[in-house]
């Protein structure tokens, strides 16, 4: 299954779910006047650092720069998430159709 599809839950898992959510005495079902309250924590606690991520344990990918034609860039970037893996791919694509000495 791929990461950025939303399994909904039938009507049934959807029933039980609610069930569980009255049953359970430490937490409640959100009103819609609470969900328009709430805000990013970047935005309520600037001064929250924001997450980057660590150095790999085992790198197996190389940091450069490339530059590429705009619509090459587009392309990539309009089919979402994953563009530079799909980069990374189109190009293992290549080498193995392509003898390299």
């Amino acid at each position: 299954m791929k990461k950025d599809k939303l399994i909904m839950p039938t009507e049934e898992e959807d029933l039980r779910i609610h069930a569980s959510i009255a049953a359970d005495p430490d937490t409640y079902e959100l009103t819609d006047n609470e969900f328009a309250r709430m805000r990013p924590v970047s935005e309520v606690h600037p001064d929250i650092p924001k997450r980057v991520r660590g150095l790999q344990k085992k790198p197996i990918k190389t940091l450069t720069t490339l530059r590429l034609d705009e619509e090459i860039m587009n392309f990539f970037k309009a089919s979402g998430k994953g563009w530079q893996t799909r980069i990374n791919e189109a190009l293992r694509e290549y080498i193995k159709s392509h003898d390299v000495v």
